[in-house]
């Protein structure tokens, strides 16, 4: 499967291989902190969009599943999503896939105090509660308009105009009072761990229930033989 792609330099995976044992050194004390704070995630985010025991905003229905664990904070999630987005879609829109994205929180520390990461996925999990076919494209938005690490991220007010953006409104308080953020951090928690990882790392991508390494990953025109 991975036969033909291997012969050409997957320039995603090239970029985390570079950086991914600094990213590994904070993300394995986070868990370790985490673990030891567990937090009662309270009320899950409702609405057909949500899978009520994973925490995953569903698109699509295909038979297969891939699923993607982000952090709106991770430079390499947006890499990511430039990289794969549009061919992973493909997949949704075919119906070869389900896509379950889930919006985690592990970079916090990189966004001057104000919990971006934690801010950022609350406001995926409000936006996908209230207008489930507006999830992908707040979260292709909030991407393509990325804050860079060690900054403060977006504020609360900038997250809304985000959403409006992608048309959906009302959701001032979801966003504002944090309303997932305990469920942020308990669906942080059950992040997969790549192979050959002492910690969670995003992206992390699972094909049909099995976490594969980032640089395991073919190049985006042949993402369909990781289904074949």
């Amino acid at each position: 499967m991975m036969a033909a792609s291997a012969k050409q330099t997957n320039w995603f995976a090239v970029w985390v291989s570079v950086v991914v044992v600094a990213v590994l050194v904070v993300v394995t004390a986070l868990v370790v902190w985490m673990n030891s704070a567990a937090t009662d995630p309270g009320e899950p985010p409702q609405g057909s969009g949500i899978n009520q025991e994973t925490g995953a905003i569903v698109v699509g229905d295909g038979e297969q599943s891939l699923d993607e664990y982000i952090d709106f904070m991770c430079p390499i999630c947006g890499q990511f999503e430039e990289v794969y987005g549009d061919a992973i879609l493909d997949l949704v829109d075919d119906g070869t896939i389900t896509l379950n994205i889930h919006p985690i929180s592990i970079l916090d520390r990189f966004s001057q105090g104000t919990e971006y990461s934690t801010r950022a996925a609350n406001a995926m999990y409000c936006v996908a509660e209230a207008d489930p076919d507006a999830a992908v494209p707040f979260m292709q938005a909030l991407f393509a308009g990325q804050p860079a690490e060690n900054t403060e991220g977006l504020s609360d007010d900038e997250l809304l105009a985000v959403a409006e953006g992608v048309g959906v409104t009302g959701i001032d308080a979801c966003v504002t009072e944090g309303e997932y953020t305990d469920y942020v951090t308990a669906m942080t928690q059950n992040t997969p761990v790549q192979p050959g990882n002492s910690g969670i790392a995003t992206p992390t991508v699972e094909v049909n229930g099995e976490v594969i390494a980032n640089s395991e990953l073919p190049e985006p025109e042949n993402l369909a033989s990781l289904f074949d």
